[in-house]
């Protein structure tokens, strides 16, 4: 079931790439936060760690509802263009894709040798992380580039559970916040777009 669950976030990410609506995106990054937040309590369950089950609880209603939710209602307010187009042709994010993930794959070879951890969850991990930066660099709009963001977050999260079995209560919160201080700047940057194009 975990693998099954790594799969799908892995799929919501890549599926990113070859959005071209902006509610599109911002459906697809809510998907990827809740086959997080749902493998965060499958592995609580099975660990019986408390502090994972209200992450992932946490997660889902966080990442997976309200951030979207505050995306949609920002993009709405500064009237955002609802299509957006990738800088790197189609064609071109096909090869991509799959290079970066044969490209971590062995990365993360010698990396798990020193770590009792699965190669493939954290090779799935990493290749997110360069997936989640690589949809930041190929779109000019601010909205993507954040969703490319909280997907990074995303990546960072999953490493961090696959990886150690879960991270400590007060880094999670910590994160949380953040995530929560980047809305703020976020709004200040659709603001700051909203006012360039007039």
């Amino acid at each position: 079931m975990v693998d099954f669950l790594i799969g799908l976030f892995l799929a919501t990410l890549i599926a990113t790439f070859f959005t071209t609506r902006l509610y599109g995106l911002l459906m697809w990054y809510s998907l990827n936060s809740l086959m997080l937040g749902l493998l965060a309590l499958l592995i609580g369950k099975q660990s019986g760690d408390i502090a994972l089950l209200i992450t992932g609880v946490g997660t889902i209603v966080i990442k997976a509802a309200t951030i979207p939710y505050i995306l949609k209602k920002m993009s709405q307010k500064f009237h955002f263009i609802r299509q957006i187009t990738p800088q790197i042709k189609v064609q071109f994010a096909i090869i991509l894709i799959p290079a970066i993930l044969v490209f971590t794959f062995y990365l993360a070879e010698p990396l798990t040798r020193a770590m009792e951890a699965n190669s493939n969850y954290v090779a799935i991990s990493i290749s997110s992380l360069f997936l989640s930066l690589m949809l930041m660099i190929e779109h000019k709009n601010i909205a993507p580039k954040v969703i490319g963001f909280l997907s990074m977050e995303n990546s960072l999260f999953l490493l961090g559970v696959t990886a150690t079995n879960g991270m400590p209560m007060l880094v999670e919160l910590g994160i949380f916040f953040d995530l929560l201080m980047a809305i703020v700047v976020i709004n200040l940057l659709f603001g700051y777009e909203e006012e360039t194009k007039i």
